[in-house]
């Protein structure tokens, strides 16, 4: 490309043809970032469709309650002026009865039946035997659906109609923090029994950092091995690290059932020594000690690969050096080396305990009751109970303490000082 002065205006480059030199360049540079942007817009295309979207459908979901508001609408809107103060007036009944009519036309009571249960308990049952009965009653309506089903003349349950007929809803959010509404509408805990759902966030959260801590413990000699060993050993080493990425992740938990039961091999081992007897062998299964042991396993590996990148850039001159200057050993080691490490540290803490605060498969098998983690919970309302809004909003939440925790750890540490070579 030539550049002239234009004669009219000799401070103005222009090109050959005429064009400013300026606009030519940012053309030029237009050109480069559209065919930059084509370039990535594949993979921007399959992160949007696998990622961001199912993302914004679970928060969709979690708020999302269109199965009164859109089966009953004769209901919903006869409830609109009412008070609470006392039972509906008859038109309300009558609204019922015919929305029950057409739901049982179009089979879409059950929707309705499944949505009110996660209100109020054996509301399934009311709405189905409604939703039969609905066409052979007569007028007066309140008198023959209470003599259907008692619960029509609960004022409770009315009001608890009344205010989940709108087409957004934060009962699940509610429900996933342990709290509900009362009968006058306001937000309360739920019963002691009931309160299940933030303990099992805390000890997701105590469980994650338990694992990350061990896997840290264990991973760390490893990889400082792996970093000054010589090299025929060190890819010996390397290859027993990579081993449990080439077995099935379901394998490996299934060993780690067989080694832990009562009966297993490391039961076995204890009862030999003494002290231990068969009478009473330790309990290492269908609990917590399980979730971690075979977690902290199964995870180890995506603690010790990024230390290990970032402990093979460091130069050994530096502890020469540091012991040159009179420091001994260990304090080298602390004060020169490890100071190196923080960044490799960093990655595989993040890279652990993102994988472990949503692990499903093993505490599934070996953690029982007192393991689960919250994604066990999740996907039992996903798989079992169907109640999708409830999980959704337990995914969102544990999306959104992640995302705070990343916003702390970022404050505290920050994610310049996170390598993984």
């Amino acid at each position: 490309m030539a550049s002239v002065t234009a004669p009219s205006q000799p401070d103005t480059m222009v090109t050959a043809d005429g064009i400013p030199l300026k606009v030519s360049l940012k053309r030029a540079e237009r050109r480069k970032k559209f065919v930059a942007f084509l370039l990535v817009a594949p993979l921007l295309l399959f992160i949007v469709v696998t990622f961001v979207l199912p993302i914004l459908d679970m928060a969709r979901r979690s708020i999302d309650n269109p199965h009164i508001v859109n089966i009953m609408p004769r209901t919903v809107a006869a409830l609109e002026n009412w008070d609470g103060q006392d039972l509906p007036p008859e038109s309300v009944y009558e609204a019922l009865v015919q929305d029950m009519i057409i739901a049982r036309e179009e089979r879409t009571s059950g929707r309705v039946a499944t949505r009110l249960n996660y209100e109020i308990s054996g509301m399934r049952s009311t709405i189905n035997a409604t939703a039969r009965r609905a066409a052979n009653l007569e007028p007066p309506y309140k008198e023959a659906l209470i003599d259907v089903n008692r619960r029509w003349g609960d004022i409770e349950v009315w009001k608890v109609i009344q205010r989940e007929s709108k087409p957004y809803t934060l009962s699940y959010y509610l429900a996933a923090i342990d709290r509900t509404y009362d009968a006058d509408g306001r937000i309360v805990q739920v019963a002691e029994y009931q309160r299940i759902y933030v303990d099992l966030f805390l000890r997701t959260l105590w469980l994650s950092v338990l694992i990350t801590a061990i896997t840290l413990i264990l991973g760390f000699p490893v990889a400082y091995l792996l970093a000054n060993l010589p090299l025929k050993y060190s890819n010996l080493l390397m290859i027993l690290v990579l081993l449990p990425f080439w077995t099935s992740l379901l394998v490996r938990t299934t060993s780690w059932i067989v080694l832990l039961q009562s009966q297993g091999v490391i039961n076995d081992f204890f009862v030999l020594l003494p002290g231990i007897t068969d009478a009473n062998r330790m309990q290492l299964m269908h609990n917590q000690i399980g979730t971690v042991i075979a977690m902290s396993h199964i995870l180890l590996p995506f603690m010790i690969l990024p230390l290990y990148s970032v402990m093979k850039t460091i130069p050994p001159t530096y502890m020469r050096a540091a012991r040159s200057l009179g420091a001994n050993p260990l304090v080298a080691f602390w004060r020169v080396y490890v100071p190196q490490t923080v960044p490799g540290i960093g990655a595989g803490a993040l890279l652990v305990f993102i994988l472990s605060i949503g692990y499903y498969i093993t505490p599934a098998l070996v953690g029982g009751r007192s393991g689960q983690l919250i994604g066990n919970l999740i996907a039992f309302h996903i798989q079992s109970s169907l109640n999708w809004g409830l999980a959704a909003a337990l995914g969102t939440l544990l999306l959104i303490s992640i995302i705070v925790l990343f916003w702390l750890y970022n404050k505290i540490v920050g994610f310049d000082n996170v390598k993984l070579g």
